[in-house]
């Protein structure tokens, strides 16, 4: 079973990070849910601290929320369950609830929904993990303090991050680093990617300051017409640090859209 933190109860709501992260980056969320919900954010296999996924089994989106639905099932969630999650997270949102086995979906920054993914993307990330696995101690360095944090987590995570714990900082430098599988989940995570049948509510939101997936890849005509699009000023690509009061009402909104 994958790894996991819960907090609150009530109604279960299931949060999923992205690419690289760990349940860590939904920590400025889950106080604000808590009190109204049964949080279960996830380390998704490969990251945090659950292993990656059996020997043969490659780190597809399809192969992921197979490995979700088992965790699921392992701990006696009842599905369809309301997900909300981000960047690689809120795809596997939207798989899951294409399978029936979410009731409503918040995806905020979804790869995938792209014809091709956005040339820099991949050179974003390789510079990223070259500098927290071969400078480790210059990432940290970076990262402690507000203005160089700022300036370095602009694109890849979000501006606003002058405001983030140096303990979060710090984390999200050293998942990454362990990340032994990042390069092989965004290989076979970077295809383009369709889902029109689905019936169940979903929320897609791209922050206007997501400079990492940007126009292009918000394809709106890869998922249903019911879709709610939403394009939130201040956001970026990870928005829980920057604005986390917000991230949370639109978890909680759309969450409640089923009917």
């Amino acid at each position: 079973m994958w790894h996991f933190v819960e907090s609150g109860s009530g109604t279960p709501i299931v949060l999923l990070h992205g690419i690289g992260m760990s349940h860590v980056v939904w920590d400025p969320i889950v106080p604000i849910l808590a009190p109204a919900r049964r949080v279960i954010a996830f380390d998704v296999a490969g990251f945090g601290r659950t292993p990656p996924l059996a020997d043969g089994i490659t780190p597809t989106v399809p192969h992921l929320v197979d490995a979700l639905e088992q965790s699921l099932c392992d701990l006696r969630v009842d599905v369809p369950v309301d997900i909300a999650g981000n960047s690689l997270g809120g795809l596997m949102a939207i798989e899951a609830a294409r399978r029936g086995l979410a009731r409503t979906v918040v995806a905020i920054s979804p790869p995938g929904l792209w014809l091709q993914p956005p040339w820099h993307v991949a050179h974003v990330f390789r510079l990223l993990r070259l500098l927290v696995t071969r400078c480790p101690g210059l990432a940290r360095a970076v990262v402690a303090r507000p203005l160089l944090r700022e300036v370095a987590f602009a694109i890849p995570i979000s501006t606003g991050t002058g405001r983030m714990p140096v303990a979060d900082a710090l984390q999200v430098v050293e998942d990454l680093a362990d990340a032994s599988v990042f390069e092989q989940t965004f290989v076979h995570t970077s295809s383009a990617y369709e889902a029109h049948d689905i019936a169940v509510p979903i929320t897609v939101a791209f922050g206007a300051r997501d400079w990492l997936l940007t126009k292009g890849a918000r394809r709106q005509a890869a998922l249903p017409p019911h879709t709610r699009w939403l394009e939130p000023r201040a956001w970026g690509h990870v928005p829980m640090w920057s604005d986390p009061a917000g991230v949370a009402a639109l978890i909680l909104e759309g969450s409640e859209c089923a009917p």
